[in-house]
């Protein structure tokens, strides 16, 4: 992998609580905004709390549906409502990165 594709390549980790309504949305949300605007480009990592309660403090999440992104950039947890794709975008700065340079679903 190069520099460059290392730089484009995300990491995230969405928590969320059994097959809750708000985990099922947030879960598709996260999957959608992955395959529409990262392209391909993400490693989703998707931990159900029930099951897992000691990975929730690796990350420090204190309510679910939470996402964590590590990679590119700045750590960032999104809480709570995760059913707008347009409040993921951006919180993940992806608006930005669509007029940096034109392209959709680019980060840098």
């Amino acid at each position: 992998m190069t520099d460059t594709a290392a730089a484009d390549q995300w990491a995230l980790t969405l928590y969320v609580n059994g097959a809750s309504p708000n985990s099922v949305q947030a879960i598709e949300t996260v999957r959608r905004l992955c395959d529409e605007e990262l392209d391909g480009a993400a490693e989703l990592e998707i931990i159900d709390v029930h099951q897992q309660p000691a990975l929730a403090g690796r990350d420090q999440v204190v309510a679910v549906p939470t996402l964590v992104s590590r990679l590119p950039g700045r750590l960032c947890r999104i809480v709570g409502d995760l059913s707008g794709s347009d409040r993921l975008r951006a919180e993940l700065d992806l608006r930005q990165a669509d007029s940096r340079d034109g392209q959709p679903g680019s980060h840098r």
